[in-house]
């Protein structure tokens, strides 16, 4: 095993791939630490910007909702994101005068329309009112006001301009762009690339178990046995993927987890096929016989002695059913069978933008294509690498 680690090492392309995958696991676990919207699904929508290149950059205005804070704990941030607080307004000039900010919405250069001012009082932007603007108390420059929370609140008008224009006032660039919702394209993609990993790893568990179990119960026992299940293998071969996918995505329903268990029920035919005929070489070979006539019972045979020996071939396919099942839920997702909007998969992008492609707009859906084909390409150059690592016929 060490000198096949050693060989993969040697493998550029396989190292290529080792790296992608690394890279995108990182993002996958520390998505709402990186992402510039880190909400729920990355699902801030800001119409005002829809459908900007990548590379727009504007000048918001997060204005305070007069909504309570809704706390949650590291790992709940960490997995699901934090509702915002603020409501984003892009702009594109403000002025301060009094207790009011007037601001002017940011609009296309090529918008005829009539530009369309806000007026806000300044602690409408900072705090969460609990009361309305008219019984807000001024005592000399000081306010005096309760918020949500119901507590009395006493600041410095000076102060308060001084968080707006400090802290709630500054330019968001979108490397990425915006889609037609104005959501950040970026954040989307960070965040929809935990839906490919976690479609691909529990599509393998399920394929492996079922496969290996299935495999090694037909390769061994043989008979009627080795007929029942080859039969079985064989008329769910006959039956297309994606054909079998949609039929079991529509009799379960479109949650994420029936279509992670639905792309795993439909691979674990591979596995099997090999995982059999490795059995059935192995199980003929003497160190098998030899366990056999010394009384070991046949559970104990499978796991000790000939599973660990065909674990090369497994892990091959392991790899190559991992970027298969990214493909399989990227198009259930494009034909609308997968997930479901707002939740962000790569597929589910290019269904909602591929018309913007002809329209001047090829990034929308250039870049998640771009992601699914570079993992795909990841996994699959890993599983070359594991089996060239593993062919030790093929070594001088």
């Amino acid at each position: 095993m060490a000198k096949a680690v050693q060989r993969l090492r040697k493998n550029k392309p396989a190292l290529f791939g080792i790296i992608v995958i690394g890279i995108a696991c990182f993002l996958a676990i520390f998505a709402y630490v990186l992402v510039p919207d880190a909400t729920p699904n990355g699902n801030n929508q800001i119409p005002q910007i829809a459908l900007k290149n990548p590379g727009f950059s504007c000048q918001i205005l997060a204005v305070r909702k007069n909504i309570p804070v809704q706390k949650r704990n590291i790992i709940s941030r960490l997995w699901q994101g934090e509702s915002s607080v603020y409501k984003l307004l892009p702009i594109e000039n403000y002025q301060i005068l009094g207790d009011s900010i007037f601001a002017k919405e940011y609009a296309d250069a090529e918008d005829y329309s009539v530009p369309i001012y806000h007026r806000l009082h300044l602690l409408d932007v900072v705090y969460p009112l609990a009361l309305t603007q008219k019984n807000i108390e001024k005592k000399d420059k000081d306010y005096v006001f309760q918020n949500v929370d119901n507590e009395l609140i006493r600041v410095v008008e000076s102060d308060v301009v001084k968080v707006i224009e400090q802290e709630q006032m500054y330019t968001q660039t979108f490397y990425l762009g915006t889609d037609r919702f104005g959501r950040d394209m970026l954040s989307r993609l960070i965040i929809g690339v935990r839906i490919s990993l976690l479609v691909g790893l529990i599509a393998v568990v399920i394929s492996l178990t079922i496969g290996i179990l299935l495999g090694a119960i037909a390769g061994y026992f043989g008979g009627r046995v080795d007929t029942v299940i080859s039969f079985l293998i064989n008329t769910v071969w006959s039956i297309p993927t994606l054909l079998l996918v949609f039929a079991i995505v529509l009799a379960l329903g479109k949650s994420i987890v029936n279509i992670f268990i639905a792309v795993g029920l439909t691979m674990w035919v591979d596995v099997a096929r090999i995982v059999r005929g490795q059995v059935l070489a192995y199980k003929e070979i003497l160190f098998v016989e030899a366990a056999r006539s010394m009384g070991f019972q046949t559970p104990r045979i499978l796991m000790r002695h000939i599973l660990p020996n065909i674990l090369g071939p497994v892990m091959v396919i392991a790899s190559a059913n991992f970027a298969t099942a990214i493909l399989i839920e990227a198009g259930l997702s494009y034909l609308g069978f997968g997930i479901q909007p707002p939740t962000p998969s790569w597929g589910t992008m290019l269904n909602e933008n591929y018309g913007y492609a002809i329209s001047g707009k090829v990034s929308l859906a250039l870049v998640p294509a771009l992601a699914i084909a570079l993992l795909v390409l990841a996994f699959n150059l890993l599983g070359n690498g594991i089996r060239d690592a593993l062919d030790v016929k093929g070594i001088s």
